[in-house]
């Protein structure tokens, strides 16, 4: 498995029988500056979002038109998508799993708020902010934490998932910070690889992943933390 950080939380990533891509946040991304797009999406079949704010949902409307991919969100995003012509969606939400195309996913906590603002300055939400959850036939399996603070059940998706490699939000203000992060992967998690991610986009948020690197030390977790465009092979 090869997995590319894209960016924020965007992730590219290669198993032996699909590409897929999760909160592609790519074209206004500061951090995505500089890497090739058509090399980003070259044979993506799927399009994950772990909830709807902006800077997840991204680019996913123009890429699932111009890959012709399925894009796989919560129910309430699905339709706000499936409105605004995207033709391949597959639903779910809290709880429920997608079996499809040689994988699956389930959709599992996270605390955050999921929406978008009109331009009338509105608010409308978006359903539920997940994790993502991902086992796959041959390779190992993948949790996307998405946008999220601890919280206590993260040891019962460990239970019912004992997820391989950890995508883990570390940028803190709009989730948890990077020493909240270590402490959940050490208290909660098993994960064989983590690698950090959601900080070092903009000013508000935590310029590096340091305070999470510095808080797994003595840890069994091996965490890797690559430049932007940078690829972990699993």
């Amino acid at each position: 498995m090869k997995i590319r950080w894209l960016g924020h939380s965007a992730f590219r990533i290669e198993t032996a029988k699909q590409t897929l891509l999760i909160d592609p946040f790519l074209t206004h991304n500061p951090k995505f500056q500089g890497q090739d797009l058509k090399d980003a999406v070259k044979g993506v079949t799927h399009i994950l979002l772990t909830h709807g704010h902006m800077d997840h949902v991204g680019d996913a409307i123009a890429l699932a038109g111009e890959l012709d991919a399925e894009v796989v969100a919560n129910a309430d995003l699905g339709d706000w998508l499936s409105h605004r012509g995207v033709k391949k969606v597959n639903p779910g939400n809290t709880g429920g799993t997608i079996h499809t195309g040689g994988f699956s996913v389930t959709f599992t906590n996270a605390l955050h708020s999921s929406a978008h603002t009109t331009e009338d300055g509105v608010t409308h939400s978006l359903g539920n902010a997940n994790g993502l959850m991902f086992h796959f036939d041959d390779e190992p399996s993948l949790l996307h934490m998405g946008d999220t603070d601890i919280f206590s059940d993260m040891a019962l998706i460990n239970e019912l998932h004992q997820p391989d490699i950890g995508l883990v939000p570390v940028g803190d203000r709009f989730t948890m910070g990077g020493a909240v992060a270590a402490l959940a992967c050490q208290r909660y998690f098993n994960f064989g690889v983590a690698i950090p991610c959601h900080y070092g986009t903009f000013g508000l948020i935590d310029p590096t992943a340091e305070k999470f690197i510095g808080g797994m030390e003595g840890s069994k977790t091996r965490v890797e933390a690559p430049a932007p465009g940078g690829t972990v092979t699993v």
